[in-house]
């Protein structure tokens, strides 16, 4: 009795692999289970090709695959914009004073183009400030800025 590996034996290999990168999260493993597809597709497709012939070409076109999405893909799909780095993207940025820090309260500065998507934040200065002054951040603690009167 002669055992031969089907289509849907690929199909099975590579719904495994798919269900693998749930549990190991570095979306590599995804693209070995196009590969099975492929030679699920191909032995679909009433081609006869032997063993060794399968598994050389679900090699050939995972590692294809895998290439490709590292090179040219994974790098278009990342993130650019700076959120998640506040303290680097506000720095130095500029806004008037429309409260001023009293005792026991802080004081509120408005910027005319919003900051990680607000345009008023309560504001600590080391310097006495004003209505009406221009102060630049410096820092970000918590949910109060940091600035500095020039």
């Amino acid at each position: 009795m002669e055992f031969a590996i089907q289509y849907w034996h690929w199909i099975v290999f590579g719904m495994l692999l798919i269900l693998a990168e749930l549990v190991v999260p570095s979306f590599t493993i995804f693209w070995f289970g196009l590969g099975a597809f492929i030679i699920a597709g191909l032995l679909a497709l009433s081609v006869d090709i032997s063993l060794s012939w399968q598994l050389l070409i679900w090699a050939l076109s995972s590692t294809a695959f895998t290439l490709i999405w590292f090179r040219f893909f994974r790098p278009w799909m990342q993130d650019h914009t700076k959120a998640g780095i506040a303290r680097e993207a506000i720095r130095g940025e500029s806004g008037q004073v429309i409260r001023a820090p009293e005792e026991g309260q802080r004081g509120i500065v408005r910027f005319s183009t919003p900051l990680l998507g607000d345009d008023e934040w309560e504001f600590i200065c080391s310097e006495p400030v004003s209505l009406g002054d221009r102060v630049f951040v410096l820092e970000l603690s918590g949910n109060t800025l940091i600035v500095e009167k020039r």
